[in-house]
């Protein structure tokens, strides 16, 4: 439940800090007092879009914390486990936003995206009022409704149902490996077949690629390699060439070589120069005798390294990751080959698991239709008591088959609720047929039915006792004490009955602060102050005769 709200600097409200009854509390105040401040105050906190507007004027920021206390094995304590956030039943839930559009969400210290925020509140607290009726006209909150009612055997059905679903999908993942049906694992064996048999005829050798790219990058420079290979032999070996200079040079130094040691030195050095430069022009003509330029072996080379590309495009990044590639195919196609009597195993095993999931679907829907009924005439009672006395209501099942249905893991079922507020008028569509003023009746009527049962710890409600008076507001006003017994309410109301019925009563008034500026005030009334304020919400003078209907009226409640 929620034990405390404070709130800072939001719209008119300067600063108020609300510890709130366990049971039934009511907000009360004229009309433009800030009344649906506190309430847009809350929705802030758990998790509704932020709007610099709701920043009081003058300020920076807006703040606002909800203290909540819940047990500790319940499901938002279930959650926030599972989100690394430690309690012991005890949520504290901060968050501010700023002038310049910033803000941070706090649970219990640890930081919190919006998403998460969600998560967390949508276990904590419900809030309905005039305008929020959309969460009984979608199909899928009915049923999440409907399954509160239905307790252990729905549960112990769903876990099974689970189970059957794991296994059925592990089933599935085999198959997928296995090739999947027949169909697909002949198109995935002729894909196979085709791969292997484009790699195996290219039969690429490892490093073969940067063997053709030196071929080619040779061919497309022939003719740079001759000329400059003929411009080497002339000079190395042409009259008067490189070798005839150091012939000459040689025979001059032979000359001399007796005279002096030095002398002796640079003739054999010459010698072996002209030795050398001999060699070297031998060398570059027998490679210009040895070299020819074939163009079809160019364009053979052209074309294999095409090929080389595209087949690495194709299976890998290099020759070495194709052949792996042709190696795995292989084993593959193997594997396909092989896996006929596999796969009609498999098959035979979904087809029992199908069955299976099948009837447990069968036990489920056969569960919430018993639990239907019975809620379905429980809830037209309460109807009628709030002055709708011919209420006709039923939850509609979408039949299913062996053949198409489709199971998750909350069964197959598809429904919707069936509403008829009029004598002689059918049941039609929730959302088709209802009205804001019967929808906030219906509501009630179905909270006070699911009391205690779907787990969350606070209703709020935002006057949807409006338009209703006479004997249906005592009616009301007794729902929300029944309610209240197993859940917190907050409520909105302007019924004096309501107001009446209230654990703890809260007027919202607006009044002017030391800077003479407008704030609004939250104040929790004691006996005499309600019996005031019931005075008011009657329409009455404050007279004697006033005082003791609010009187009675409190005694009407015990309060």
């Amino acid at each position: 439940m929620l034990e405390r709200l404070y709130i800072k600097n939001v719209a008119l409200i300067e600063e108020a800090d609300v510890k709130f009854d366990g049971k039934f509390n009511v907000l009360s105040g004229e009309t433009g007092s800030g009344k649906s401040v506190i309430l847009d105050s809350i929705n802030f906190v758990l998790g509704s879009k932020a709007d610099k507007s709701m920043i009081r004027y003058g300020t920076q920021e807006a703040t606002v914390k909800a203290e909540f206390s819940v047990e500790a094995d319940s499901e938002v304590c279930r959650l926030l486990q599972e989100l690394d956030i430690e309690t012991d039943g005890a949520i504290v839930i901060s968050r501010r936003f700023n002038s310049e559009g910033r803000g941070a969400i706090k649970v219990n210290g640890d930081t919190v995206t919006t998403s998460m925020l969600k998560k967390i509140a949508a276990h904590l607290v419900d809030v309905h009022g005039q305008s929020e009726h959309f969460y009984l006209l979608n199909e899928s909150n009915q049923l999440s409704m409907v399954d509160c009612l239905c307790g252990e055997k729905l549960s112990v059905q769903k876990n099974k149902l689970a189970q059957l679903l794991s296994k059925k999908k592990q089933y599935l993942i085999s198959v997928s490996m296995l090739g999947g049906s027949e169909q697909e694992r002949a198109q995935k064996l002729d894909l196979l077949a085709y791969q292997i048999k484009e790699i195996e005829e290219a039969e690429i050798e490892d490093g073969e690629i940067d063997s053709l790219k030196a071929k080619k990058k040779l061919y497309d420079n022939a003719e740079r390699v001759i000329s400059a290979l003929n411009v080497i032999s002339g000079i190395l070996a042409s009259d008067n060439g490189c070798a005839d200079m150091l012939s000459a040079a040689y025979r001059q130094a032979c000359g001399i070589s007796d005279l002096d040691q030095e002398y002796q030195n640079v003739c054999e050095r010459l010698d072996n120069l002209s030795i050398e430069v001999s060699d070297l022009s031998g060398t570059v003509t027998d490679i210009i005798d040895g070299f020819s330029f074939d163009e079809s072996e160019a364009r053979a080379v052209e074309e294999r390294l095409t090929l080389l590309k595209k087949l690495i495009s194709k299976y890998g990044q290099d020759e070495q990751s194709v052949l792996a590639f042709l190696s795995e195919a292989k084993i593959k196609y193997d594997s396909l080959n092989d896996a006929s009597a596999e796969l009609e195993k498999l098959n035979a095993q979904i087809e029992r698991a199908n069955e299976e999931i099948y009837c447990v679907c069968g036990e489920i829907t056969k569960i919430r239709k018993n639990a239907c009924v019975e809620f379905c005439g429980k809830v037209e009672e309460e109807l009628r008591t709030l002055n709708i006395p011919n209420a006709k209501f039923y939850v509609q099942f979408k039949e299913y088959g062996r053949e198409d249905f489709i199971a998750t893991a909350n069964g197959a079922d598809a429904i919707c609720f069936m509403f008829s507020a009029n004598k002689g008028e059918p049941p039609k569509p929730l959302d088709k047929v209802i009205s804001g003023g019967e929808m906030s009746r219906f509501m009630l009527a179905v909270k006070t039915r699911l009391k205690g049962l779907n787990g969350i710890s606070t209703y709020i409600f935002d006057e949807i006792d409006a338009g209703i008076s006479g004997v249906t507001a005592k009616t009301v006003a007794d729902k929300f004490v029944a309610i209240s017994g197993a859940t917190q309410i907050i409520a909105v109301s302007h019924l004096p009955q309501v107001c009446a019925a209230a654990s703890a009563q809260y007027l919202i008034s607006k009044c002017e602060n030391a800077e003479n500026k407008t704030v609004t005030s939250i104040k929790r009334l004691d006996r005499q102050e309600r019996v005031t304020e019931i005075v008011r919400l009657t329409g009455s003078i404050s007279t004697e005769a006033a005082k003791a209907h609010a009187e009675e009226l409190l005694k009407q409640f015990n309060n």
